[in-house]
């Protein structure tokens, strides 16, 4: 008998910060480059596979870019999220997907900046795998291990003695091949990039993180971080820059597989 997989995240808060990332993407100066890193390099998998498309499910895609390119190579698009938008369905990953949304099965299943924070990962890829037509190509792609070193420096020198959570574990490549090989998928392939971000301001990151949905969801987190620590944090993060501009990283993880035919 298998054991339920240990609670790292809380779905409540992660509904939370879904819902509140779409609400700041409104805004015309709201941070899009991880989701739109995302959604590029997808595209240029599908492009480069030369996979034919007739149906996909896209999830996490919240302005809807990728959607509106596949639509225009002629795909019919479903789009769903943890905490959806007025045209997306409502989605657990974690659960198996509903049979009504199913149907004879997807060509293409495209997460983006969704695994990350799902407590379990195997599980919620071997739901995908299920999803797919035999043949059918499923790409997900979300921040790994290796991300935000600068603010996790910042965090560790903030709390002092008594070092809080604060920054999600993350999986790295190696693990995510193993991971695809585990929930059955053919073919399977895991690779990382970096997107490197100047920053001029501590507060600035948060903000950028906030609207795309890549704050704190664990489930026990540190206590908040009083003036005193929030200005060491602060004064930590500028002390690892240049002229002012300090460079923070985001590692993104890409995990692609078939469904065996």
């Amino acid at each position: 008998m298998s054991s339920a997989p240990p609670i790292i995240f809380e779905p409540a808060r992660r509904h939370a910060a879904r819902a509140r990332a779409a609400i700041l993407q409104a805004q015309p100066n709201a941070a899009r480059f991880v989701l739109d890193d995302m959604v590029e390099d997808v595209i240029d998998r599908i492009g480069f596979l030369r996979h034919p498309i007739r149906r996909a499910l896209v999830i996490g895609d919240r302005n809807g870019a990728l959607a509106a390119e596949l639509q225009a190579g002629g795909a019919e698009v479903v789009r769903a999220d943890a905490a959806p938008g007025a045209s997306e369905l409502s989605l657990a990953e974690e659960a198996p997907f509903p049979a009504a949304l199913v149907g004879d099965g997807f060509d293409l299943i495209a997460s983006l900046s969704a695994l990350d924070t799902v407590n379990d990962l195997p599980g919620a890829l071997i739901h995908m795998r299920r999803a797919l037509v035999p043949g059918g190509l499923m790409l997900a792609s979300f921040a790994a291990a290796g991300s935000l070193p600068v603010l996790r420096a910042a965090m560790l020198t903030a709390d002092g003695d008594r070092p809080a959570a604060r920054i999600h574990p993350g999986v790295d490549v190696r693990s995510g091949a193993q991971l695809l090989q585990r929930a059955g998928f053919a073919d399977p392939v895991a690779d990382s990039r970096t997107i490197s971000v100047g920053y001029r301001a501590f507060d600035r990151l948060v903000t950028d993180l906030r609207a795309q949905a890549l704050g704190s969801v664990l489930a026990n987190p540190g206590p908040a971080l009083n003036r005193a620590a929030l200005a060491r944090a602060r004064a930590v993060f500028l002390e690892q820059g240049d002229g002012g501009r300090t460079v923070e990283r985001f590692e993104l993880v890409t995990l692609s597989g078939r469904r065996p035919s």
